[in-house]
């Protein structure tokens, strides 16, 4: 089971809860099973089929270059974190 750290702007969607699990083998099944644990969630996370644009994800310390195909493995750490601009 994925372990899921939630920004603490989402933290009310998850009942403040800093860190979460949900089940999935990929960054997108993991954001379905949070979507059913606690409604909205998926709603912040994604947009138009795909990862936020204000968003980046890692997984197990590494960016998510895959976006929502993501593979995780079955103990992976998930984090969500604001993308960063440059320029």
């Amino acid at each position: 089971m994925a372990r899921v750290q939630i920004p603490s702007l989402l933290r009310p969607l998850v009942n403040g809860q800093e860190m979460v699990t949900a089940e999935g083998r990929t960054l997108g099944e993991v954001i379905a099973a949070l979507e059913v644990a606690y409604p909205g969630i998926a709603a912040r996370l994604c947009e138009g089929g795909e990862l936020s644009p204000q968003l980046t994800a890692w997984i197990d310390g590494r960016p998510a270059r895959r976006g929502l195909r993501e593979p995780l493995g079955a103990e992976s750490q998930v984090q969500f974190l604001p993308a960063m601009g440059g320029g």
